[in-house]
């Protein structure tokens, strides 16, 4: 065998096996990963009366998500809005829920953009609904706005009936919050658009914002009386204070504080 096939052999022993295809009808979630499904291992989700202070959000999501698990119409979802107020949870839990209502629809969490067009493809002849998770999006580059707006469109080929986006972002018209950002543009104007347009992809949009301090006082409540902790409301208050804002995320954080205090598990 000349030297240079013995190499390769020996790499190729050493290498290891390529990761079996995931059942992509046997599992709640998958993640997109170096091209190709995964499982998502312990798939976990808040129940969704756990989320407090955004019930027309949760009924919005799961009538749509419904939808897509009935084999019906259904719309890309944007859920923007101020950090920590439960955009992710609520995605992870609307699914769980429609899965317990017996829906076949799975979670397939991506970050890859550039990729959708091979996702689509992949999971457009599964006889299942998949609820693609892009979680936290920011397009900085004029470029990706106009690359996934045409993902969304589905470019030379028709979408997927079984596939629908559910994205997270900060921002409502996914912009860059300072528009010296786009200075660089020959026209900002023009990607100024077409930041509006990508966003107008999405055929609903949920808003979410930050609790006042009645509501965040309710999450801590909510959350301290699940798991038998006794809650100080000055004290949650200064926790809030320090970290800055108030939010459901915030006050989840008090309430894993407060237990570690207490010397208990979550």
């Amino acid at each position: 065998m000349d030297p240079l096939d013995r190499i390769a052999a020996a790499l190729e022993r050493l290498s290891p096996p390529p990761t079996p295809p995931a059942d992509l009808r046997a599992h709640p979630a998958y993640r997109w990963q170096g091209g190709a499904l995964a499982v998502s291992r312990g798939f976990a989700a808040l129940p969704l009366d756990g989320l407090l202070g955004v019930e027309r959000q949760k009924a919005a999501l799961l009538a749509n998500l419904r939808r897509l698990a009935a084999g019906h119409a259904a719309q890309d979802v944007l859920l923007w809005g101020a950090r920590g107020t439960g955009k992710s949870a609520l995605v992870k839990s609307a699914v769980a829920a429609v899965q317990g209502e017996g829906g076949d629809l799975a979670l397939v969490a991506t970050s890859d953009l550039a990729d959708l067009p091979a996702l689509f493809a992949i999971l457009a002849p599964i006889g299942r609904a998949f609820a693609l998770f892009v979680d936290d999006l920011g397009v900085e580059a004029a470029g990706e706005a106009r690359s996934l707006r045409s993902s969304l469109d589905g470019g030379a080929e028709p979408r997927p009936a079984n596939v629908r986006l559910l994205v997270t972002a900060n921002r409502r018209h996914l912009q860059p919050r300072d528009i010296a950002e786009q200075s660089s543009a020959i026209n900002p104007r023009d990607a100024v658009d077409d930041q509006l347009a990508l966003a107008d992809r999405f055929g609903l949009s949920l808003g979410f914002h930050a609790v006042d301090q009645d509501g965040y006082l309710a999450i801590v409540r909510h959350h301290a009386a699940v798991h038998g902790l006794p809650v100080d409301e000055a004290d949650a208050l200064g926790w809030a204070t320090t970290r800055g804002s108030r939010s459901g995320r915030v006050a989840w954080q008090y309430v894993v504080d407060l237990a570690g205090r207490e010397g208990r598990a979550l």
